[in-house]
């Protein structure tokens, strides 16, 4: 999907303020959230069916320019042994991917979960098992946006919870690399 960050190449700093999308990858889907621009509100946005690269570079660059869209945090697959996956190296392929589209920063943040609470929000909201298939992966980007958010307000002044790029790179795996 991408080639890795050219050696000696720094991405640019995640930013402390400004509007962040949440994304839930997937091979078929693409879930997104995005959050206010004091980092307070998260709102599932819309999904994003899965095409070719060219229609979704697109929409992405869209997305930013309509959001105004800071950064951006990738929800990284992760067994709950803390081991990762091939689904794990496709959504450190298309952070990078969404990086080199964008020009903005991403975070890799540990997603699971995120699916099974999603899944438990709109059950209790009382939505029909079709119209819950329709808005799962949105819902799932906002789970992952706000636990990424709530670990952010805890972390300390220098530390930024997930992963970078370039940590991502390295081949980080997974809780060792969680806040860095």
């Amino acid at each position: 999907m991408s080639e890795p960050l050219a050696a000696g190449t720094q991405e640019p700093a995640f930013p402390d303020s400004g509007r962040l999308a949440g994304v839930d990858y997937g091979t078929v889907r693409i879930g997104i959230a995005i959050c206010d621009p004091g980092r307070i509100l998260v709102s599932p946005l819309e999904i994003l069916r899965r095409s070719d690269t060219e229609r979704e570079a697109d929409f992405f660059g869209q997305l930013v320019k309509q959001e105004r869209i800071a950064g951006f945090v990738v929800g990284l697959p992760i067994h709950c042994d803390g081991g990762e996956s091939d689904k794990s190296r496709e959504s450190r392929k298309f952070a990078l991917w969404l990086h080199q589209q964008t020009g903005l920063p991403v975070r890799l943040f540990d997603e699971r979960f995120t699916t099974a609470d999603a899944t438990r929000r709109l059950r209790s909201g009382g939505m029909k098992s079709a119209k819950r298939k329709q808005r799962l992966d949105a819902v799932a980007a906002q789970v992952l946006l706000e636990a990424f958010l709530e670990a952010a307000r805890y972390a300390g002044p220098d530390e930024l919870p997930g992963q970078s790029l370039q940590q991502a790179a390295g081949g980080g795996s997974g809780l060792d690399d969680q806040t860095n």
